[in-house]
């Protein structure tokens, strides 16, 4: 940990591109160190860093808060930048966002002398060009993968060498109302498209429902054992894909061993930094293009909480407002926003008249396209005010559409 100095920032990859071992060697010489911050989109594990009496010494710096962070986000001791992930690489590269050490996770290093960060190519690479320091945890666990995510050996500055598993995350279990939202997306999406899956229980629920599908492409931020799934049915080719065809592209990977495993050298995988494949103007040049992303709130304008309770944090922007906005671009394109109708076994509603007081807005009314519940769809794109709300009602639970109405009227919407 000596190549680390006092007041410098870490930048550490997204999810499982996040290197255990040396996260852990940092945890544990904390109090060490002085104004240090780690900077991660979605941690998945829990270090010793993560600690509210030690942030004098090493800080975590959110860029999306996953569930070690949450809480600490929460309470005020974890800090956060709001950003779209299709940014991250520009705010490095233009010193908004400071990159003075690397720790990333990467493959056993190529004949050429290449490391790939093939789970996370994100905004690592523009980190590796900006900083003083480049440590990778080299695993051989780590599959190898092509496009736009390789670093040199000589842009390295120190290896570690590990065999700890790589971080996994499950399919979510699929019940009735996951099914009932899958269907909808499903009768529209046509065989053909590609495919964006933003993270979340719920869009990996309606990607399991395309298996009967035909020739889908992906290009998508995170790649998951739900397109894995699609792949071996058969329903996924990229053969249709007038924008690079043949290939699938992603950002970064999150699933099971078996994914990774599927990743390795596979000759019809790309991975590329985050401002390639969420760029609106890259993703968008994909024809038919369809994003799939939850959200855990609405309101009758059309407008997406998919980040915070009211002001309490819960997650982050991540890519779903550039991928909606790519899908706008897309000829042909379709986004879907989708979320059950009640949270809270049922006793309030997730379509509510006016977002709850502090919501951070995550896709805007002027660029929601299709909203899903399990009651059906409201297509609210060209649509006016009074007919948004009307179309939302409509999808709203049985228990609530009577008060919803009554609220849509009383703020002159109906």
């Amino acid at each position: 940990m000596h190549l680390v100095r006092d007041g410098e920032q870490v930048i550490v990859p997204t999810g499982a591109g996040e290197p255990p071992a040396l996260l852990a060697a940092l945890s544990e010489c904390r109090r060490d160190f002085r104004g240090v911050t780690v900077a991660q989109l979605l941690p998945l594990r829990h270090h010793g860093y993560f600690d509210a009496d030690t942030v004098d010494h090493v800080r975590h710096l959110s860029l999306f808060y996953g569930g070690p962070s949450r809480a600490g986000g929460q309470q005020g001791w974890i800090d956060f930048v709001p950003n779209s992930f299709s940014d991250m690489p520009l705010l490095i590269e233009r010193g908004y966002l400071a990159a003075d050490v690397v720790f990333a996770l990467a493959s056993p290093m190529d004949a050429d002398g290449n490391f790939a960060l093939s789970l996370a190519t994100d905004y690592t690479l523009a980190a590796v060009a900006r900083a003083r320091c480049v440590v990778l945890e080299v695993n051989p666990n780590v599959p190898y993968t092509f496009g736009n995510c390789h670093v040199h050996v000589s842009r390295v500055t120190a290896v570690v060498e590990s065999h700890l598993p790589v971080a996994e995350v499950a399919l979510p279990r699929v019940g009735a109302v996951q099914e009932a939202i899958g269907r909808h997306v499903a009768e529209r999406v046509d065989d053909g498209s590609t495919l964006q899956i933003g993270y979340g229980s719920i869009p990996d629920a309606v990607v399991m429902q395309l298996g009967d599908k035909r020739d889908l492409g992906i290009h998508t931020e995170m790649l998951g054992d739900g397109i894995l799934r699609l792949v071996e049915a058969g329903a996924v080719t990229n053969h249709r894909k007038n924008y690079l065809p043949g290939r699938m592209i992603a950002t970064f990977a999150l699933g099971s061993s078996r994914l990774y495993r599927y990743m390795d050298r596979h000759p019809e995988l790309e991975m590329h930094p985050a401002d390639f494949t969420n760029d609106p103007a890259v993703a968008g040049r994909n024809d038919n293009l369809v994003s799939i992303n939850g959200t855990l709130q609405v309101d009758l304008l059309g407008q997406c909480g998919s980040e915070s309770l009211g002001s309490l944090p819960y997650s982050g922007t991540g890519g779903q407002a550039d991928f909606v906005r790519a899908a706008n671009r897309s000829r042909g394109g379709k986004s879907f926003i989708v979320l059950p109708s009640t949270a809270k076994d049922g006793t309030v509603s997730r379509i509510v008249a006016t977002l709850a007081h502090g919501t951070h807005v995550s896709t805007s009314k002027n660029d929601v396209n299709y909203v899903v519940t399990e009651y059906g769809v409201a297509q609210l794109r060209g649509k006016s005010a009074r007919q948004r709300a009307q179309a939302l009602v409509a999808i709203a639970h049985p228990d609530f559409r009577e008060e919803l109405a009554r609220q849509a009227r009383d703020l002159r919407l109906t």
